[in-house]
This record gives C-alpha cells, sequence and structure tokens, in this order.
C-alpha cells in the first residue's frame, strides 16, 4: 500500500509499504480520508539534518477517519463496518487520564502519537488500539470526520474552556482551519466573532463561514481595531491559534477587563508584561491542548446537530498518492483544510 513521509526541507514522499495486520486489542482501519494539519508542517520544514531516522519513515497524518476493515484478539466495542474517527494518541491505558479518555496527559509521560510517534493516516489501511477508534454521527461524511479528528475538535475544546455565548464579542487571531472552525462554532454559539489574519485568502474565508468583522493583521493594528469594534472596551473572550508571539500579545491585549483569553497554536513563545496585561485586567487565561475522545465525539454531534458547513472548510482534496503535490499547497498557507483520500 501507499503512505506519506517527511523527508525534511519541505519535501514529502508516497513510499511503498506492507499492509499492517492487527494485534490483541486493536482494529485495522481502512482509511476514507486523512485531513493536514498546520501542526504537520512543524516537521515538514524542519531541516532533514534534525530528523532522527525514525521520524524519516513514519507514516504522516494524525486526522484519520475511515472504517474498521478487520479486528485483533479480544477488542471491545467495536465491530466491523463501523464508520469512526481515531483519536490520535494512545498512552498506558490504565492511569486515570487515559481512562477519562486524555491519553496525551498520560501519567507515565508517554504517549504515542499517531502521525509523529507512530504510522498515522496518510496511508491505506491504519492500526491503532480499539479505545482510539470513536463512532461518527450519522450524517458526516468522512472528509468532515477527519477536520474533527483534529482541528475542528481543538477548537471545539479550546471554546469549551472560553465558553463564548450570544453576550460577548470572541477574537479569533488565526485563520487556518482551527481558527476557521472557531469562527464556525462560535457562531453557532451565538457570538459576535471577529477574525484576525494577515493573509486576504484566509480573511476572505472568515467573512464566508460567518465571521461578523475581519481584520488584516498586516495593515492595521489589531488591538486599536477590536477596541474601535466593542466600543474601547475589548473582546469578551479571545483566542490566539496561530502560536505567534505578536499575535498571542495583541489577543491578550485586546481582551477586556475580566475577559477570557485561551492559548490553542503550537509553538513559538510568549513574553508579556503581566501587570498591566492580566493582573491588572483581572484576565484568566486559559490553555486547551487537543480534546478527548468523549470530546470528539461530542464536537462531531454539535457538527451535524447545528448543520455547521464545515465540508466547506476543506478547500482542496487530493488522492493519497498526490500527497506531496498536497503538502506544497498547504504550505503556502493561503488554503483552508486540505484532505487525502485514500
Amino acid at each position: 500500500m501507499k503512505g506519506v513521509v517527511f523527508l525534511g526541507d519541505r519535501t514529502a514522499k508516497v513510499i511503498d509499504l506492507p499492509k499492517p495486520s492487527p494485534g490483541p486489542g486493536e482494529v485495522l482501519i481502512q482509511i476514507k480520508a486523512s485531513g493536514i494539519c498546520g501542526s504537520d508542517l512543524n516537521t515538514y520544514r524542519r531541516p532533514a539534518a534534525e530528523l532522527t531516522e525514525q521520524a524519516r519513515v513514519c507514516i504522516r497524518g494524525h486526522e484519520p477517519c475511515g472504517v474498521v476493515a478487520e479486528l485483533g484478539p479480544s477488542t471491545r466495542n467495536v465491530s466491523v463496518g463501523d464508520r469512526v474517527m481515531v483519536h490520535h494518541y494512545y498512552g498506558c491505558g490504565t492511569c486515570k487520564y487515559c481512562l477519562a479518555g486524555w491519553p496525551q496527559l498520560c501519567a507515565t509521560g508517554k504517549f504515542k502519537l499517531y502521525g509523529g510517534s507512530a504510522n498515522g493516516g496518510h496511508e491505506e489501511f491504519m492500526v491503532v488500539p480499539d479505545v482510539c477508534c470513536v463512532p461518527m454521527p450519522d450524517g458526516m461524511s468522512f472528509e468532515v470526520g477527519a477536520s474533527c479528528a483534529c482541528g475542528t475538535g481543538t477548537a471545539y475544546q479550546a471554546l469549551k474552556r472560553l465558553q463564548p455565548s450570544g453576550l460577548d464579542t470572541l477574537a479569533v487571531y488565526g485563520q487556518g482551519p482551527v481558527g476557521l472552525s472557531a469562527v464556525l462554532i462560535g457562531k453557532a454559539l451565538g457570538a459576535r466573532v471577529i477574525g484576525i489574519d494577515t493573509m486576504e485568502e484566509r480573511l476572505a474565508l472568515a467573512k464566508r463561514f460567518g465571521a461578523d468583522e475581519v481584520i488584516d493583521a498586516s495593515k492595521t493594528d489589531p488591538v486599536a481595531a477590536i477596541r474601535e469594534l466593542t466600543n474601547g472596551e475589548g473582546a469578551e473572550c479571545a483566542l490566539d491559534c496561530t502560536g505567534k508571539d505578536a499575535a498571542r500579545v495583541n489577543m491578550l491585549k485586546s481582551t477586556k477587563l475580566w475577559g477570557r483569553a485561551c492559548l490553542v497554536g503550537e509553538g513559538g513563545t510568549l513574553t508579556v508584561e503581566p501587570s498591566p496585561v492580566i493582573i491588572h485586567k483581572h484576565l484568566t487565561v486559559y490553555g486547551s491542548w487537543t480534546f478527548s475522545t468523549h470530546i470528539l465525539a461530542e464536537a462531531a454531534k454539535f457538527v451535524v446537530w447545528h448543520k455547521l458547513p464545515l465540508r466547506d472548510l476543506i478547500t482542496q482534496t487530493f488522492p493519497l498518492a498526490e500527497g506531496v503535490e498536497a503538502y506544497k499547497l498547504f504550505d503556502t498557507q493561503t488554503t483552508g483544510k486540505i484532505a487525502l483520500i485514500p
């Protein structure tokens, strides 16, 4: 079968590899869609000299979605033919965090990241433990399921922390797939949403997905613009999906007194004066890292029940064999979501 690996220096490669077989407690998933995530670009762009041999042979893709094709011995709660999203972490399986559906917080500190430290979804068939399989709601396409399996699920969990409502203005920094998902979800929750980015293409997508206002941070001071849009007060809640220092600082500064702010974009740094920006504003600052298996199931139901046009977030699909071209395009950061379809 085929799979996509990273060789470093912005180079992906489609390779041949054997079809895997499930072991005890595992299932074989026939992948129907596998999303490309902004965090994939961190490894894709890394210099080849910094990649280990394991990193160069690992099949990428941590947003898998497909159909259960085969069961290994001693599997539970999964049947052949089930349509599932794959929660892309697996820990010890017995600590309180793993049992609560948060294996990325495993008490041992050792967990698999499918598409990072273990083979992910950019392949035709994938083996995972049965507990990683999250049922898809009826009426959800595989492409939308793949989007929920990381980007949209991550936005949903972050907004669960922020709790925006119809009384709030929500400022979303970064209009990549996570930020655009936050726009859709924030609007469904009733908030007035402001989208901030530096790319015209992504700001246009934000307007298309319902943002009430958009701000081009390359041309306008977003903090001043948000204050102008909120009678000088600032937004009740704000979310950073960029992982960029300047955007994070602006996100904190554009939040009002007693406001809520959430950091979800990975990487980068944050340097800020805590007294004027956080302490004196009585600001509540959250961190949010992906989601649990239970939150993924809840997010998928939310998408279906609210009829969110999440399929429109996927601006391009590519056959798995064209994974090299797909990553070249996604690296431009001018698109919405891109999915590989085996």
